[in-house]
């Protein structure tokens, strides 16, 4: 049975997002049908829900999108970030009934079914990410068609014996199988390479090497389980190490990689994941935040010129760095 709403997207069925606290959303089916289980997060961006999906950092996690209108651009081969969806489960306020862009080859709804990623709509988004912002982010499960039926209990308790984002080590699971390179001729750079480096897949974005490559940038990108001699083997001007998803405190060979990285004076930049392993290696802890700043819309302040930048993040679990004044690493020799 369809039921049509006030915005006209159809719902099909009934489905259930269960927190562990205990809070239930009723809504209606989205996406495949099913049960999944994950971490609870909201992300902001009004748009890139495509993006938002196929990001690696999202992998293990039910996200829900603060933008009450999703899928009305549909999905296209171009603009995955990965090479599938990555989230455990999916929520959206109005879904919309049909796609309607010049670049859309499917629909989002269609897209979630083939991949069999469980999705709840229809339900309050705005209710949840402020309870999401009052208590913080918290294991939660999507249950839709025979599932949904289930008793609350059950359900509940099901959430509540899932595994919490803290101490998950996912990077290993995002990660690519084999090698490759990205040239700059082949994204319009029309002279030699003004540099090489290599990239540490830890759950990267396709853009990310794409971007170094218009930039005159030849880019390496490395499995997780890269080795220092796999990285130098590639003789590298420079060493990035990217986002990726899970608990930075799991990263115990990817730390000491690092390490010998900064031992041996070759520069080196991270991005989310990637720059708390930074922190980590120089001696800092990490921690984790309440509810987390995700989305391409998150205001930050350079508290060296008090200008603020709108930045895209992913961010879950921070370094623990000063806050002001000069850092000091604990580790100032790099000591294993």
């Amino acid at each position: 049975m369809t039921v049509s709403t006030r915005s006209g997207a159809l719902r099909t069925g009934r489905a259930l997002l269960v927190l562990e606290d205990g809070t239930i959303y009723r809504g209606y089916g989205y996406g495949a049908t099913g049960a999944s289980l994950g971490e609870a997060v909201f992300s902001t961006g009004m748009t890139g829900y495509q993006e938002t999906l196929t990001d690696p950092s999202y992998a293990g996690q039910i996200v829900a999108q603060t933008a009450p209108h999703i899928g009305n651009t549909g999905v296209n081969t171009t603009d995955a970030e990965s090479r599938k969806i990555w989230v455990a489960g999916y929520v959206v306020r109005d879904a919309a009934r049909v796609a309607s862009n010049w670049r859309s080859e499917r629909t989002l709804e269609e897209e979630l079914i083939e991949q069999g990623i469980v999705g709840i709509q229809g339900i309050d988004t705005r209710a949840l990410t402020r309870r999401l912002r009052s208590h913080g982010s918290m294991r939660a499960g999507v249950f839709s068609g025979r599932q949904a039926n289930r008793p609350d209990e059950e359900l509940l308790s099901e959430v509540r014996a899932s595994e919490p984002m803290a101490g998950r080590k996912l990077a290993d699971s995002v990660t690519i199988d084999k090698a490759y390179t990205i040239e700059p001729h082949e994204h319009g750079w029309f002279a030699p390479p003004i540099a090489s480096i290599v990239a540490l897949d830890l759950g990267i974005k396709a853009m990310t090497p794409q971007r170094f490559a218009e930039r005159g940038v030849r880019v390496h990108v490395l499995p997780a389980n890269a080795t220092l001699n796999d990285i130098y083997a590639h003789n590298p001007q420079g060493v990035f190490f990217s986002n990726g998803p899970g608990d930075p405190a799991t990263a115990d060979e990817q730390v000491e990689l690092l390490r010998e990285v900064l031992r041996k004076g070759t520069p080196f930049f991270g991005i989310c994941f990637g720059n708390q392993l930074l922190g980590r290696a120089l001696g800092f802890g990490t921690y984790k935040l309440p509810f987390g700043h995700r989305g391409i819309n998150q205001p930050v302040m350079d508290k060296t010129t008090g200008k603020v930048e709108i930045t895209a993040q992913t961010t879950g679990s921070p370094s623990m760095r000063p806050l002001t004044g000069r850092s000091k690493p604990p580790l100032k020799n790099l000591g294993a």
